[in-house]
């Protein structure tokens, strides 16, 4: 039996582990420490599927009707 991907859906935006240069460079830009982002849980199932693991981000990339492109950053926690 074949699993149904979470991210094949076209309600559900695009998610992906950030480099941590790129999340280095995100902390700098907004003054801020990694604890300060909103949180996902571990095991939130599109966490899950992307294998994401306690401690590192995800972005997620939304198409928005007035900014375009918009992103969001969420920690990963327990």
């Amino acid at each position: 039996m074949r699993k149904f991907n979470l991210l094949d859906h076209e309600l559900i935006p695009k998610h992906e582990i950030m480099p941590e240069d790129e999340l280095k460079s995100l902390l700098n830009e907004y003054k801020i420490g990694k604890e300060q982002l909103p949180k996902i849980k571990v095991d939130d199932p599109i966490i899950q599927e992307i294998g994401a693991q306690v401690g590192e981000v995800v972005k997620i990339s939304r198409n928005s009707q007035t900014a375009g492109e918009a992103f969001y950053y969420r920690l990963v926690i327990m």
